[in-house]
This record gives C-alpha cells, structure tokens and sequence, in this order.
C-alpha cells in the first residue's frame, strides 16, 4: 500500500512541476505555443522519462533483459498497454480539456478507477471486497466534487469533448490491466515494463502525433529552455511514480493500484501550496481527505491468520 500511495504522491509533485513549465516561455507566447503545448509537453516528458529509465537500467545492469522482455509476448502486451495510456488516454485528455475545459475533463477522468477495476475482473479476475468498493466509489467521488465547477464550461462541442474524456478513462483504465497482465510473466519486471512504456510513448509522439500537428519545429524550440530543465526534474518525479505504480499493479493487482494512484488529485494541493503558495479552500480539503481515506479504504486487504 506504501508504494501505490508514494506513485500518487509523486505524481502529483510531477504534476505541479510541469505545470510550472507551461506557464514558462515558449508554452504561452503564441497561440500555436498554447495549443502545441500540452502534445509537446508530453513528448519531451515522456521522452525524459524514458533518458532517465535507460540510465537507470543501466546503472542497475537490466538493459539486456529488458530487449528480452521486449521479445516476449508479455513485452508485446505493455507496448499495448503503452499505446493505450500514452497516446490515446493522454491525447483524450488533452482535447477533452480542449473542448469542454479542465473542470468537466477532471470530473469525467477520474471515473477511470471505476472502469478499471470492472476491467480488471472481467479479465484478470480480479475481486475486491464491498467495503472496498464503497471506498474507491468514495474516493472517486471525492475527486468529482474537487474538480466540479457549476456552470464552469459552456460549450458548443460538449458531446465530442464528453467522447475525448471518454477515450482518455478508457486508455488510462485498459493500460493498467493490459501492462498487469503483461507484468504476470516473472521475465517482465515493472522496471523492464516501464522502459518499455516511456520508450513506446515517446517514439509514438515523436514518429505519428508530432509530424501530424507539425510540432516538431516548435519543439526544437522548447529543448534549449529554461522550461526543459524544469521538464527534466518532473518526468524525474514521473518516473519514481511510474516505477512505484506499475511495482503496485504486479504486487496488489490493477484495480487497487489505481485506487491509489488517483490520490494525486489531494496530494497535489499540498504541492500547489508548497510551490505556488496557493491556498485551497475548505471544499479542496474536505474532498482531499475523503479521496485519502477512500483510496485507502479501497487498497485495504485483511491480514489472513496464519494456519
């Protein structure tokens, strides 16, 4: 349980770094910058991830079994799993941002625990208990009341940004079961998976998404940035998280990992108060804990007595 909730907490410092990028020269000095930014941002984040896995893979003397990992069919199912919760989930995400906001995105993306773990027992048959149920439903409940705003989003393109967030729980959902199932196989680690992941992610972007919205020109823009450092340091917080997460999904399964992953929505008030000096207001806390303690809740097994 440890490890799972440090994945969330490192997530969410990743996730308020990289935020800081985007407010840095080049993401916000052009309107092609600010539409660019989030595709660009996740190339050069993932691209990074995968730099600082290869260095330590090296490091650790793991390079050979991961191109042995990568030949296996469980290799072949977190390249999958990579495809999914890369490029479709994120570029869900980012669109659905795009066309109804980040308040109804936040709000329908964080439904994708509840998905995964129907996923998780229709094909891994994986059970959790009903007291566990009420609290992932809590914590994912506690994640819609943070990130719900009314009235926050008038749009004329609801229903293809509602299909976007749709397509991004989907992605992050099916990426937890397929690399679960993919991390089965003993020859499959979470640090060969991941490896695998950042370096299918980054080549996706790099080879099909940036070509296709001409970001590339952009993005040799973005390296020689202060903005890239600071990308550096959050695909380093990213990494650890990865590294925590996919440990979760061998060790607990895919439907608890994600229970407590998705505490990075509370974690990440603590971090937006430490670095941005923002103050949350007393729905953020409120909602904070009861993610925490659902998560938990969900994540929760019963010590067996020994026989």
């Amino acid at each position: 349980m440890g490890t799972g909730l440090a994945a969330g907490i490192l997530w969410a410092l990743d996730t308020v770094i990289i935020g800081i990028a985007l407010t840095m020269s080049p993401f916000v000095k052009a309107q092609e910058a600010v539409m660019l930014a989030p595709f660009v941002s996740t190339f050069l984040h993932d691209l990074s991830s995968s730099v600082w896995m290869l260095l330590y893979t090296g490091v650790t003397k793991q390079f050979g079994n991961v191109r042995k990992a990568l030949k296996t069919k469980s290799g072949k199912f977190i390249i999958l799993g990579a495809l999914l919760g890369g490029p479709v989930g994120m570029t869900g995400y980012v669109n659905a941002i795009k066309y109804i906001g980040p308040a109804y995105t936040a709000v329908i993306s964080s439904l994708y625990p509840a998905l995964g773990a129907l996923l998780s027992f229709l094909f891994l048959k994986e059970k959790m208990r009903p007291i566990q149920l009420i609290g992932l439903a809590v914590s994912i409940l506690g994640v819609i009341a943070m990130g719900y705003t009314p009235g926050g989003s008038e749009t004329q393109h609801f229903a293809l940004g509602f299909f976007c967030a749709l397509l991004c729980c989907v992605g992050w959902a099916s990426e937890a079961v397929v690399c679960a199932y993919g991390m089965k196989d003993p020859s499959v680690s979470n640090q060969h998976a991941l490896q695998i992941r950042q370096v299918t992610s980054a080549l996706f972007y790099g080879i099909v998404l940036l070509p296709i919205l001409k970001g590339w020109h952009f993005t040799l823009e973005a390296i020689p940035t202060k903005a890239f450092l600071i990308i550096l340091i959050s695909a380093f917080c990213g990494t650890a998280s990865y590294l925590c997460y996919y440990r979760t999904i061998a060790k607990t399964g895919a439907s608890k990992a994600m229970a407590l992953n998705i505490t990075y929505s509370a974690w990440s008030i603590v971090f937006s108060l430490i670095f941005l000096r923002e103050i949350p207001d007393i729905k953020s806390v409120i909602c904070a804990l009861f993610i925490i303690v659902g998560s938990l809740t969900a994540a929760w097994e019963r010590k067996t007595k020994a026989a």
